[in-house]
């Protein structure tokens, strides 16, 4: 009965691990971005969002949303996201941070809902965006639909490290900017 309980813990534990997994893994180049830029350096226009970075420090960060634009996960997301926004300078002056938006069908309401985040959060350093297409985001960034917000690192065009968050606050850009600290000192 022991042996029993205990292969189910470390199957239980297995699955949990894999859930929690999204983003590239580190090391793999950036794949391609393609996105609709609402609020920031690429506002009004679709573009390649890691080519128009090119190659400066930058956390993306994919947020699973509803489809009238809301994050899942609602405020402690706005919250994560205006900490970091706050925060990225810090670790490096021209690191900026890129907020995608996910969600199947839902591309024109993120386009209208997205200039209101903006208005009210007031970013400095984040550009948003909308991305038209299946809700595990887009191809070669491996996000799995399921989590609240995949947060990637990205220096000189590769992956520092992939975040995966179900819940999420502002206490959680702690981890992330020393973890982008630690890539920029390794580079």
């Amino acid at each position: 009965m022991k042996a029993l309980f205990a292969v189910c813990a470390v199957f239980t534990l297995a699955v949990g691990a894999r859930a929690e997994e999204s983003g590239p893994k580190a090391g793999e180049t950036a794949p391609a971005l393609k996105a609709f830029g609402v609020a920031g350096k690429v506002e009004g226009k679709e573009a390649d969002l890691v080519a128009d970075r090119k190659g400066e420090p930058t956390v993306y960060v994919f947020v699973r949303a509803e489809e009238s634009g809301v994050p899942v996960g609602g405020r402690p997301v706005a919250r994560f996201l205006k900490e970091l926004d706050n925060k990225i300078g810090d670790t490096a002056e021209k690191a900026e941070v890129v907020a995608v938006w996910l969600g199947e069908k839902a591309f024109d309401k993120h386009k209208e809902y997205l200039p209101r985040i903006n208005m009210s959060l007031k970013f400095a350093k984040t550009s948003l965006a909308a991305f038209d297409g299946e809700k595990g985001g887009p191809n070669n960034w491996n996000v799995n639909p399921d989590v609240h917000l995949t947060v990637v690192l990205v220096t000189k065009g590769k992956v520092a490290k992939s975040f995966a968050f179900t819940s999420v606050n502002e206490t959680d850009v702690k981890p992330v900017l020393e973890e982008l600290a630690k890539a920029l000192k390794s580079k």
